[in-house]
């Protein structure tokens, strides 16, 4: 499965963004998706997941009650809308596929491949 990351942008601290990561492939809703983060000198961090059968979600601490992804099976999207956000959840943006296919749900970056491009969120304060 190939992924497209795309929804970053600008904006100041409280604002809300979608980012959107685009499947190619018509196994997509066989794969748990997972958004991570990775700041300038920081390592990749996960940040959200959602299974492939899109019934469980689970995010960072950082996150929680701010952040929601979701995913629709007929485009082939995964989505990750951020809500309040901060200063500090300034970084580029990637999603990536659990592997294997069908694997339960996980939060480790090691079980993650097909890894999108990135886009870039920035939050001023």
């Amino acid at each position: 499965v190939q992924l497209q990351a795309s929804g970053g942008g600008l904006v100041q601290a409280g604002d809300s963004l979608r980012l959107s990561c685009t499947a190619s492939g018509r196994t997509f809703s066989s794969y748990g998706m997972g958004w991570f983060r990775q700041a300038p000198g920081k390592e990749r961090e996960f940040v959200a997941v959602v299974s492939w059968g899109g019934g469980t979600t689970d995010y960072a601490d950082s996150v929680k009650g701010r952040f929601t992804i979701s995913r629709d099976r007929a485009k082939n999207t995964v989505y990750l809308q951020m809500n309040s956000l901060k200063p500090e959840d300034t970084a580029v943006y990637y999603c990536a596929a659990s592997r294997p296919p069908l694997r339960p749900i996980t939060t480790i970056r090691g079980d993650f491949g097909s890894w999108g491009q990135g886009t870039q969120v920035t939050v001023s304060s």
